[in-house]
């Protein structure tokens, strides 16, 4: 697996988002009540969706599968002039990512993510930082069909003992 770094620019966001845990794992339900609705955002840029997390500062440090996060299920607009009733809005702001290209059923991202965080970040010169991680589906996603791809963004910064 052979990620790549780019820096993304502040992109703005809408969509539904739940508070959840790796335990009581409600994605299924957060993207049932907004793909119904996603023709209703009017000013999208793309076809790509996006899956956010939102972590606390430290959230994997002493890793507890029963903290809670924010996650969202998002399209990215232009501006927020217009924002459908009970969907909300949301800036991930600029900075830099580590870019890692999942292939696989979707139930096998755990095993990706894993790997992220077990073997990847620890070998390299980065940790992660305090911004929003997220996934992006493009045409290529075809959720639990083995050839299905989606990318793995994962906010980084360099490890303090090296910057």
């Amino acid at each position: 697996m052979n990620p790549r770094t780019e820096t993304l620019h502040q992109k703005k966001m809408i969509g539904n988002r739940m508070i959840m845990s790796f335990n009581r794992n409600r994605t299924f339900e957060l993207w049932s009540s907004f793909m119904p609705r996603r023709k209703e955002i009017q000013n999208n840029i793309g076809t790509e969706l996006y899956s956010i997390e939102i972590y606390a500062p430290a959230f994997f440090d002493n890793f507890n599968p029963e903290k809670e996060f924010e996650k969202w299920a998002a399209i990215e607009v232009n501006d927020f002039q217009t924002v459908p009733d009970g969907m909300e809005t949301l800036i991930l702001p600029e900075g830099l990512y580590v870019v890692f290209l999942h292939k696989g059923a979707a139930s096998e991202g755990p095993k990706t993510y894993r790997y992220i965080f077990e073997t990847w970040l620890p070998g390299s010169g980065y940790e992660p930082d305090n911004r929003p991680h997220f996934a992006v589906m493009g045409q290529k996603y075809k959720h639990e069909d083995p050839e299905s791809e989606e990318e793995i963004w994962i906010p980084v910064r360099m490890k303090e003992s090296q910057a």
